[in-house]
């Protein structure tokens, strides 16, 4: 990293001081297994300011993530007070927004309320969610006539959100507006992470794929206490008892934990536990889809969610390729592994939604 730190000397502006550079990305060296970890200004990952991506490659190679800090107008207290109000609300009015496997009046399949299933025997996914994505209003009505077979899937994939109507107009309006900003910031992170990484590993038409969001997502999650456990609850890997299962992502994360501990990820074959995001920052990821279209380049970083003895709240943004993105390749014309089956993204999130449809909802 200090070699990183002395080239870029010959690069940065004038008045960028290495001392000062150095704090801004590490500001607490403290000897820990994470200390390395990039911290990028918000600001200058989305200036594009190329100085960062050095910093933010060598981080997601070593580590598999990175943290955006220093966002301008962003509270992540405001944001989780909102989410324990949400979630307090009585179930009648959280089921009036709730995906229409549980509220069947409901056309909506993905955006809206899922409440979790606190079934210990068959499942160890216990976490009420609410989903949000990029449409305020419904697409032009799909015809069953229509002889592009991707109609209705474009159709489906652009739901538009619901949001809570409880009678407080106050509480409504800054409940639908703090969780709007939250969304533009963190798709605003995930593109801007994408140019980063595009112009690294000079793939300039990487961004492309990314124009687009029709099914970007942004979860906000509550994962209630449990009260009784068994053994499917329980890491294969190390016996650690479990509230996540252990997986990978498949697209660009960007992930708020606020000052919530559990999140572990897999470094060096141990799970060690991540720094939490706190008030100002977010973690940023990335899954298997997007990184086989780099080539493999940097990791896709397993991780799993430790059993707390507390309520821990959490929020998901997924950033995907456009619908019509060419996902068979990689950026070099290597065959990726959805490419085997799947062409366009379009295909492979109407297989994928299905599998997540019946294992959350």
């Amino acid at each position: 990293m200090k070699i990183i730190a002395l080239t870029l000397l010959l690069v940065l502006p004038a008045t960028a001081l290495l001392p000062d550079l150095l704090e801004k990305l590490w500001p607490e060296q403290n000897d820990g297994v994470f200390d390395g970890v990039a911290r990028i200004p918000y600001v200058d990952l989305l200036n594009d300011n190329s100085y960062i991506d050095p910093f933010l490659l060598q981080s997601m190679k070593k580590y598999g993530f990175f943290y955006v800090v220093d966002v301008p107008e962003y509270s992540a207290s405001l944001e989780q007070d909102y989410m324990k109000a949400f979630f307090a609300l009585e179930d009648d009015v959280k089921d009036e927004i709730a995906i229409r496997r549980h509220n069947p009046a409901n056309k909506n399949a993905y955006r809206g309320y899922c409440p979790g299933l606190d079934d210990v025997e068959n499942t160890l996914q216990y976490k009420n969610l609410y989903n949000i994505g990029p449409h305020e209003t419904r697409a032009p009505t799909f015809k069953q006539d229509d002889s592009d077979i991707y109609a209705k899937l474009r159709y489906d994939c652009q739901e538009p959100n619901v949001w809570p109507e409880t009678g407080n107009c106050t509480f409504d309006k800054v409940f639908k507006e703090t969780f709007q900003a939250g969304f533009e910031i963190r798709r605003n992170i995930g593109r801007a992470f994408i140019r980063s990484i595009a112009r690294s590993m000079n793939y300039p038409s990487l961004p492309s794929l990314f124009t687009q969001d029709e099914f970007s997502a942004m979860g906000l999650r509550k994962y209630p206490i449990r009260r009784k456990i068994n053994s499917n609850m329980y890491s294969d890997f190390d016996g650690t008892l479990l509230r996540e299962l252990e997986h990978i992502d498949s697209t660009v994360t960007v992930l708020s934990t606020f000052n919530n501990e559990g999140l572990e990820v897999l470094y060096k074959n141990q799970y060690r536990t991540v720094p939490v995001t706190g008030e100002n920052s977010f973690l940023v990821n990335i899954g298997k889809l997007v990184d086989d279209l780099i080539d493999n380049k940097v990791p896709a970083v397993r991780h799993r969610v430790a059993e707390v003895d507390f309520d821990r709240y959490s929020v998901t943004y997924f950033l995907g390729p456009q619908f019509d993105a060419d996902i068979s390749r990689s950026m070099t014309g290597k065959l990726t592994d959805a490419g085997q089956k799947y062409t366009i993204f379009g295909e492979w999130i109407k297989d994928y939604l299905g599998a997540i449809e019946l294992f959350y909802y």
